[in-house]
């Protein structure tokens, strides 16, 4: 099994659709030292994010790129020499097979077969699909379990330099009733962007780095209603962009 997937069929100057932890799979020849609980959790994954990515797709015709490895296994979302590619602790959770000495591949096997391949794969589909605007589909637990705040935000949008496409989503979801918007939270863009500073910046390419607050998508209501949202901001967001 490769480390991604894709759905859809992307269009020249379409919408594209991405998601680096949308998996929380582990490889065969992996052994973590942690419990599938913790691999469920959102040390795992983005809980619900790849179901979201599913009905970009299937309802709204946004095609999508989905990674199919763990984020304790590697982070995609990190630069190849982040201290946070092979987390040793996740919210407070220890992770034995990334702590040295373990039996597991070392570090430099890791980004050798799973972090390059991933980023290779998808530098080519995007460059094939040439998208109007980039969404890249995140989801963010309400409560780190050694946070000292809740997370109150329904979604967050984050940026680093090229904020173009941002700011038109933050308005329009701020225009949504009920909804509240986080604007570079709960994590700022201009520190987390591996892949959209990759990707996306450096070709110059729009992006809308979306984070979900998870305990709304954990359920297929939930998947529906939000990626319905997310299609609608990003039509929109296209259309001012062009």
């Amino acid at each position: 099994m490769n480390g991604w997937r894709s759905i859809g069929q992307p269009q020249p100057g379409g919408i594209v659709a991405m998601c680096d932890h949308a998996s929380n799979r582990v490889p065969p020849g992996y052994d973590l030292g942690v419990s599938q609980t913790v691999l469920d959790d959102h040390m795992g994954w983005d809980i619900g994010a790849a179901a979201v990515m599913e009905h970009l797709a299937a309802d709204h015709a946004i095609p999508g790129f989905l990674a199919c490895v763990s984020r304790l296994v590697i982070d995609l979302h990190r630069e190849e020499d982040s201290s946070g590619l092979m987390p040793e602790v996740s919210d407070g959770y220890p992770i034995p097979g990334n702590s040295p000495g373990n039996t597991n591949p070392n570090r430099a096997t890791r980004i050798a077969t799973l972090h390059r391949p991933y980023h290779a794969a998808l530098a080519q589909w995007l460059d094939a699909a040439q998208p109007a605007l980039i969404l890249a589909i995140h989801s963010f637990t309400p409560r780190l379990a050694r946070g000292a705040r809740g997370r109150p935000w329904h979604v967050g949008l984050l940026y680093n330099e090229d904020a173009r496409a941002a700011r038109d989503a933050i308005q329009l979801f701020r225009a949504e009733e009920g909804i509240f918007v986080g604007d570079n939270e709960p994590y700022s863009g201009q520190l987390l962007n591996a892949s959209q500073n990759r990707h996306a910046e450096a070709h110059g390419r729009p992006y809308c780095a979306i984070e979900v607050r998870n305990d709304l998508i954990r359920d297929t209501a939930g998947h529906r209603e939000w990626a319905a949202r997310i299609a609608h901001v990003a039509a929109e967001v296209a259309r001012r962009l062009a």
